[in-house]
């Protein structure tokens, strides 16, 4: 079974977001970015699927600037076996919509032919929450969101998700996309030997035109402003 895990690179969280001076949008420059914390939550998950015989590969991908190399190489440290890397902006205030975002995975899985898209429910700076579901609908695959135990078993995963009265427990018929919670594992920390391979593992570049998809900005940012005090 081959496992396809989408990262994102992030404003760290432990990184105060500071606005731009003319409110166009956060201030990047010179900051700390890192993989989406729930992203690495899917890919440790995906590292443990693969620890216990039930994959055979770990696919990361990432989308957006040519500086997500380095949350790729992350990503690849911990466990990952491959990487692909799809330029979809120069700018790193830009933003790539859930919508283009799962058209992208779309078209990458049709390619690799995944049997488990393992997704972070939602990235921590714009907190869509709706890439996973979107891809599912395009790939008219089974869903599960909101992760907190997954058990992969012969053609189906199980899966625990957090709900409000409590949790729920489904199975949904494989080839699946599943988001994740917070609560379903603590990933771990590459070693450094881990870091030193991965700069030897293979990572692909892409751009969208490569997979047939056109990339439409379909929302606008008015105005960015820091919460009232």
């Amino acid at each position: 079974m081959k496992i396809l895990v989408p990262v994102k690179r992030v404003l760290d969280y432990n990184v105060k977001a500071r606005v731009k001076a003319d409110g166009s949008g956060i201030d990047l420059a010179n900051v700390k970015m890192s993989m989406n914390p729930f992203d690495e939550i899917a890919l440790e998950e995906a590292i443990r699927i693969k620890e216990k015989g039930s994959a055979a590969e770990i696919i990361a991908v990432s989308i957006g600037v040519k500086q997500n190399q380095e949350t790729l190489r992350t990503a690849l440290a911990m466990g990952a076996d491959r990487a692909i890397l799809v330029v979809a902006s120069e700018d790193v205030h830009n933003d790539i919509e859930p919508l283009s975002v799962a058209n992208i995975l779309a078209a990458i899985a049709l390619k690799e032919g995944p049997s488990l898209i393992l997704c972070g429910k939602q990235a921590i700076d714009n907190d869509f929450n709706a890439t996973a579901q979107m891809l599912s609908a395009k790939l008219k695959w089974s869903q599960a969101t909101f992760a907190s135990e997954i058990e992969v078993q012969k053609d189906s995963v199980r899966v625990t998700r957090e709900v409000d009265g409590g949790l729920q427990t489904i199975d949904a018929k494989i080839p699946a996309v599943v988001s994740v919670d917070l609560r379903l594992n603590e990933p771990r920390y590459a070693s450094l030997p881990n870091i030193m391979k991965a700069k030897r593992k293979p990572l692909e570049e892409i751009s969208p035109s490569d997979l047939g998809v056109e990339i439409t900005q379909r929302l606008k940012v008015i105005k960015t402003k820091e919460p009232d005090s």
